[in-house]
């Protein structure tokens, strides 16, 4: 039996994931980012007590296959950009088309329905999340971090850093030392 689960999106989670199937009785074949296998059916009781336990957690059971099919999209985003640093330089489009083994142009409207977003853009605001968590932990410049996130240029990657954010990098970085330094 597959289930697959919303938010779940670390190694954290997965363990979480593990220790709620643990306490039920579930055996698992695998538990990875947004999925899990079972190795056997589970019970109407313990399925309702799983949705209730991983829902506590902030994950989600998901019923629907569209719901799904976002959720392995979301998921397959993040770890692109997790992986950015040891891709080649694959088109996104083109990794998130095989990774799901659907049609780029399908992947891309489901999803723009689905959350009001398109996929494109979706992927700009992950990375651009990535880039803050960088620029304030890291002692990376912006082109070296533009290089780690395949940006054809460190201008390419504050422009459109200053149009998710409406800061620059060195902007948002001296923002941020200021208010680290002024509580």
């Amino acid at each position: 039996m597959r289930l697959y689960i919303k938010n779940m999106v670390s190694l954290r989670c997965e363990l979480m994931v593990k220790q709620e199937l643990k306490k039920l009785g579930l055996r698992y074949l695998v538990v990875t980012l947004g999925m899990v296998e079972l190795q056997e059916k589970a019970s109407h009781e313990q399925f309702q007590k799983l949705e209730e336990n991983l829902l506590a957690l902030g994950l989600e059971v998901l019923s629907s296959k569209k719901n799904t099919l976002i959720e392995s999209i979301m998921n397959v985003v993040t770890e692109i950009i997790n992986l950015s640093d040891d891709m080649s330089r694959e088109n996104f489009s083109d990794f998130i088309s095989k990774k799901l083994q659907y049609d780029y142009t399908y992947l891309s409207k489901i999803f723009s329905e689905e959350k009001g977003i398109t996929l494109q853009q979706y992927i700009i605001v992950r990375k651009i999340e990535n880039v803050k968590e960088l620029l304030l932990t890291k002692n990376l410049n912006v082109a070296e971090i533009a290089h780690k996130f395949h940006y054809s240029s460190a201008g390419h990657l504050s422009n459109q850093f200053k149009k998710v954010t409406g800061f620059t990098p060195s902007q948002f970085k001296q923002l941020h030392l200021k208010r680290e330094n002024h509580p």
